[in-house]
This record gives C-alpha cells, sequence and structure tokens, in this order.
C-alpha cells in the first residue's frame, strides 16, 4: 500500500514505527560505539592480535549491520500483529491490547538478544585470534553491560511514542491494575543507565588490577555515564511530568467549577490509573452536580443549601415569615375549552412569571399546587425585611400578569399576601417527605386569596403585613376589614395604590 493511501490511524502506525526505530537505532548504535571506543583504549590490538584492529572493526560493523536489519525485520513483524487492529480499525480484543501495552517493553528489550549473541560470538572467536583470557572477559562484560544500559535507555526514549496508540487501546476499558512498566522501574532504568553500570565498569576494574583502564577509556566512559545518565533523566522526567501537567490543569479546571473535562488515557501503568481515576472523579461530581440541579430545582435553592449544610430528617422550626399565595382563576373552565397541550403550556407561562417576580424579591416557590403556587420569604433564609419582600413581589406579579393577559386573554389570578409565625420543615416520612410552610400564616395568604378573586383589584395583603413592611407600606392604601374562614374576628386588608398609567410600566424581570 503506497502512504498516501493509508488511513489516519494507518499513517499514526507508521510514523510511531519510524519514531520507534529511529530511536532505538540511535541508541544501539551511540551504545556500540562506546563499547568500541572503550575496547579499543582499553585493549588496542589485544581485542584479537592475530587478526588485527581493520578486521575487527570490519567484522563489528558486519555484525551490527546484520543484527539491526534482523532486529529491525522481528520489530516489524511483531509490531505489525499487534497493531493490525488499529490497521483494520475496529476494537483490540484482550490479548491485542495487552500486546499494545507491552511494546515499548519488547520492543526495547528485543535488541538486547542481539548484543548478547555479540557478546557469545566474541568470547567464541576471540580466543581463536590470539585474545587472553581476561581481556575476552573484560570485552564480553563492556558488551552486556552495554547492552543493558542501550536496551534501558532506549525504553526511556520509546516510550512515550506509543501514548496515541495506548490511548486507542485503552479507550473502552483504563487499566485496572499496571499493565505496563510503571514508575519505580522507569526509575530504576534512569538510575542503571545513568550511574549502575558506569559505576559497576569502575569497581570491575578497581577489584581487578590486571584489567586496569587506562586513562582515555576512563574518560570515554565516564563522558558515555553522564550522557546517557542525562538523556535518561529527560526521558524520564518528561515520561512523568507530561500526563502529570495535563492531569494539574484538569484539576484546575474542575475547581473552577467546569465538570466537563475528561482526560485521555494514554498509560497503561499508574499514571494510566490515575488519568482514569481522576476521569471517574470527575463522573462522580458531574452527577453529583446534576443531581443538586434537579434537588435545587425541586426544593428551591434555599432549602437545599439548607439540607446540604445541615442534613435533613423530620421536624421544623418555628420562623418569622411572610407567605404570597396565588392561585388562577376559572382554571377548571380553561382546561375543558383549551387542548391539554395549550393549558401546560399556559400554566408554563403563568408559573414562569411567578417564579421570576419571587426569585427577584429574594424568595422561594416552595410549591406548585395544581393552578396554584405558595411562596416564602423569610424562611428557611432568615430574613429581617421579609414583609416588606412579599409585597414588592405581589406588586411586580400583579403587573406581571397583565402582561400574562396580553398572551393569554382573560387570564387573572388572586394574589394573597400574609405575615407572622410559620412552622418550616420536612414534612411526612422518612421514606418520602417534603420541605413546607404550615402555620396561621400560611392559612390567611390562602383566604386572602379567595377573597382577592371576587374583587377588582385582584391582589390583597394583611394589615400585619403591611405594618411590618416599612417604607414599602406607602404603596398600600387600606380597604377595610374582612371576615376569613376560621378567623373568629375581621382581618383588616390592604390593597397596592394603583400606579399612574405609563408607557414604560415595569416589568417582569427576566
Amino acid at each position: 500500500m503506497e502512504r498516501g493511501d493509508l488511513t489516519p490511524l494507518g499513517e499514526l502506525v507508521r510514523g510511531i514505527r519510524v519514531s520507534v526505530f529511529r530511536r532505538l537505532l540511535l541508541a544501539n548504535v551511540a551504545g556500540g560505539s562506546v563499547v568500541l571506543a572503550y575496547s579499543q583504549l582499553t585493549l588496542g590490538e589485544s581485542i584479537a592480535p592475530k587478526v588485527g584492529l581493520p578486521l575487527v572493526l570490519l567484522a563489528f560493523g558486519a555484525t551490527f549491520a546484520v543484527s539491526a536489519v534482523l532486529a529491525n525485520v522481528w520489530a516489524y513483524l511483531a509490531f505489525s500483529r499487534s497493531v493490525a487492529w488499529v490497521v483494520e480499525e475496529r476494537p483490540p480484543t484482550d490479548e491485542e491490547r495487552a500486546a499494545v501495552l507491552r511494546l515499548p517493553w519488547w520492543s526495547a528489550l528485543r535488541p538486547l538478544l542481539f548484543w548478547v549473541v555479540g557478546a557469545v560470538m566474541y568470547g567464541i572467536a576471540a580466543p581463536l585470534a590470539g585474545a587472553g583470557a581476561l581481556d575476552v572477559l573484560q570485552i564480553v562484560n563492556a558488551i552486556v553491560l552495554g547492552g543493558l544500559v542501550t536496551c534501558a535507555l532506549g525504553f526511556l526514549l520509546i516510550e512515550r511514542t506509543f501514548t496515541s496508540l495506548f490511548a486507542l487501546a485503552l479507550a473502552g476499558e483504563p487499566p485496572r491494575r499496571p499493565a505496563t512498566l510503571g514508575v519505580r522501574t522507569r526509575l530504576l532504568f534512569a538510575w542503571a543507565a545513568g550511574s549502575c553500570v558506569p559505576l559497576l565498569a569502575f569497581g570491575l576494574d578497581v577489584a581487578v588490577p590486571e584489567t586496569r583502564m587506562p586513562p582515555e577509556a576512563v574518560v570515554v566512559l565516564t563522558i558515555a555515564g553522564i550522557g546517557a545518565g542525562l538523556m535518561a533523566t529527560i526521558a524520564t522526567a518528561k515520561s512523568l511530568a507530561d500526563p502529570l501537567d495535563s492531569v494539574r490543569d484538569a484539576i484546575g479546571q474542575v475547581r473552577d467549577g467546569r465538570f466537563d473535562v475528561h482526560l485521555t488515557v494514554d498509560d497503561g501503568g499508574e499514571i494510566g490509573q490515575v488519568q482514569a481515576g481522576f476521569n471517574n472523579m470527575v463522573a462522580g461530581l458531574r452527577e453529583r452536580e446534576h443531581v443538586q440541579d434537579l434537588f435545587r430545582r425541586h426544593v428551591g435553592p434555599a432549602v437545599a443549601v439548607r439540607a446540604l449544610e445541615h442534613g435533613t430528617g423530620l421536624g421544623g422550626q418555628q420562623s418569622d415569615a411572610s407567605i404570597v399565595f396565588v392561585d388562577l382563576i376559572g382554571s377548571t373552565a380553561m382546561a375543558e375549552v383549551l387542548p391539554p397541550t395549550e393549558v401546560v403550556d399556559t400554566l408554563n407561562d403563568f408559573f414562569d412569571v411567578v417564579v421570576r417576580c419571587v426569585d427577584a424579591h429574594g424568595g422561594w416557590v416552595n410549591k406548585f399546587e395544581g393552578d396554584g403556587a405558595l411562596c416564602v420569604f423569610g424562611a428557611p433564609a432568615h430574613q429581617p425585611d421579609h414583609a416588606s419582600r412579599a409585597l414588592q413581589a405581589a406588586r411586580l406579579l400583579q403587573s406581571g400578569m397583565c402582561g400574562l393577559a396580553e398572551r393569554h386573554p382573560g387570564l387573572q389570578a388572586g394574589i394573597g399576601v400574609s405575615s407572622g409565625q410559620v412552622v418550616a420543615g420536612n414534612v411526612g416520612t422518612e421514606a418520602r417527605y417534603e420541605y413546607t410552610v404550615i402555620g396561621p400564616a400560611v392559612n390567611e395568604a390562602a383566604r386572602l386569596t379567595d377573597v382577592a378573586k371576587g374583587r377588582q383589584v385582584k391582589v390583597l395583603a394583611s394589615g400585619e403585613a403591611v405594618r411590618r413592611a416599612g417604607g414599602e407600606a406607602a404603596q398600600w392604601r387600606d380597604v377595610g376589614s374582612v371576615a376569613l374562614r376560621g378567623r373568629s374576628s375581621p382581618t383588616p386588608i390592604r390593597e397596592p395604590i394603583p400606579e399612574p398609567v405609563s408607557a414604560e410600566a415595569p416589568g417582569v424581570p427576566t
């Protein structure tokens, strides 16, 4: 298949394969060059006295080239089998997912076999070429140690190259336990490449005086150790810092109130578990926020805050509050005349006006009762000016009903306002309860609503509510008293003073 015929996923696979090949080749060439330079500076012609240095270099080059070709073919076949599902654009099986997660480790480990084979071949051929036993042992040791460092460094260099493949493999099922080499192993690799192996070489040199390294070889080994350590440290830091930076940024977004954050799980080890755990945490927070939003909509923000802060339970507490009760007039006849969908639309428009008027003055709608609404000021949150707020909301609601009547001709509602003692709390059973208010003020507001329906001005407030309202009382006038059902004495009533007709009448807040 030509490169131009590859799908985007095919291009992704090809790019990863090429990048891995180049980085591993670089690591192995660098490691081989260091081992060769070290061997030449340490032993010179003693590497193979009967052959000579030119033939040794030629043999080394030929062996390296053949090993590189064989390793590349092996890696290509293994890589192609592991990522076949990506090219075919299908979900991976469990075996294919595990094979992809093992790719970095096996890709780096595979060349070590050729280093060991090279050490064995030299160990067999060098004595035949006249090399001494200690010389052979020293070179074999250098080749094996060089292979270990090269493979450890190669893993650290290629590990983050596979993140795109890991993201695809882990998209449907994040890791439940580490499936690749973890943070501890990566740090051990960085330690081995940067300090353990070079120091081990120096220690062996000191322990065996007959194989004492010349100064030039010490310099080469020191520089190689510093370079390998630097590269290993940078690669390890990048493999840890990049995903942790993403997690840190995502946590900042959650802190700012964003719960639509999602991290790509692109690591099969502990970091991938952190990424997956973060996503699960945010999903839980998102669900919790959704539940709280529904809760607030059902019971009102003030009740929701009280329940979340103080818990729930049956019972209530006595409070001084003001009640606004509003009820549509003729809703039964409306339901008989209009289609059900139109009745629902009308009620929704009506309740929308009620909620906006009450919210505008700090109250809350305790419940919708058929075609009416019970609105509360002063409970559960304490409001010293609850009477003034309730009366202002009632006047605003009166204006809102006038505007609503323009969209729904003939639509009217009675509005009653009362102030006094109520008991606010949860009523019902442990299995099912609701937060509500009961008491004389609630009953009085409902009775005033019934009386207001038969008057020209459809808004009535008790004299007690107006007396408590401070400056708002100036907006209301005395219209006598009325005998309310359940009351032994007449109740003084007030109605809002009509506002001058103006081209810019106050509207309902939006």
